[in-house]
């Protein structure tokens, strides 16, 4: 005969463990939920989101017939909202790199980290969301709206480059002209004391060069040695003048 008795406490333990793991998994995860839930959003409220759900759910006023959103009016609101998905995505990739480095560095907490990843969940169930969305407005549109999404999304890029450009050339033309005023001022002032600079150096090294002609003239009478006129040559013509004298 089979003794069941036998079995019955090792059952009894591994039914007891399971329950245990499988309460404590519950537990964790749904504290994991909520610990996620309470964090903050890695983004601002998704506006062009609501939007385009406001207008997809449009309910009439009471007493009031349902009016009908135009698919024109939809497919804008969507393209609006797929634009903004891909400010979002760009976003996203930008930060992954820099935020996974910090991390294994320990520089920031895993709460940031978590927030990051419940973002880059979000952000894929909203790619996923708009297809769907873009094909039930028209077929096939989901495979091409986030390309023109994306060229709408560089547009406004460069739209807002060029405004703050803008907005910086207004106080750079007043420092530009505001230096351009202080260097001709310097540079009128140097050409106005150029000549009245040149003649006073001018005067100045005459002053100082007329007392050293003075000194080189002075010495010059000093060192003079007058020679009595005719010379050596002179003196032999007198002399062979005397000797005829004395012969006559």
């Amino acid at each position: 005969m089979f003794n069941w008795l036998g079995l019955l406490m090792p059952i009894t333990y591994i039914g007891v463990l399971v329950g245990s793991l499988a309460t404590f998994s519950l537990l964790y995860r749904k504290r994991k939920a909520a610990k996620a839930a309470s964090l903050e959003p890695w983004f601002e409220p998704h506006i062009p989101r609501n939007i385009y759900l406001s207008l997809l759910h449009l309910e009439p006023a009471p007493g009031q017939k349902p009016t009908l959103v135009p698919d024109s009016v939809l497919r804008a609101a969507l393209l609006r909202r797929a634009t903004e998905d891909i400010h979002r995505v760009l976003a996203i990739r930008s930060a992954k790199a820099a935020l996974g480095v910090l991390v294994q560095r320990g520089s920031v907490g895993d709460d940031l980290w978590q927030r990051f990843q419940r973002a880059e969940q979000e952000i894929e169930d909203e790619l996923r969301d708009v297809v769907t969305e873009a094909n039930a407005l028209h077929p096939n549109w989901g495979a091409s709206i986030f390309q023109t999404a994306n060229e709408m999304a560089s547009n406004i890029i460069i739209r807002k480059r060029v405004d703050e450009i803008q907005a910086k050339a207004k106080a750079e033309t007043e420092w530009w002209e505001k230096k351009r005023a202080t260097i001709r001022s310097e540079f009128m002032k140097e050409l106005n004391e150029g000549p009245e600079g040149t003649t006073a150096s001018a005067s100045t090294t005459h002053k100082q060069s007329a007392p050293a002609v003075t000194a080189e003239r002075g010495g010059s009478d000093e060192d003079t040695v007058f020679v009595e006129g005719g010379g050596p040559a002179a003196a032999g013509a007198r002399g062979s003048a005397k000797k005829k004298k004395g012969k006559k």
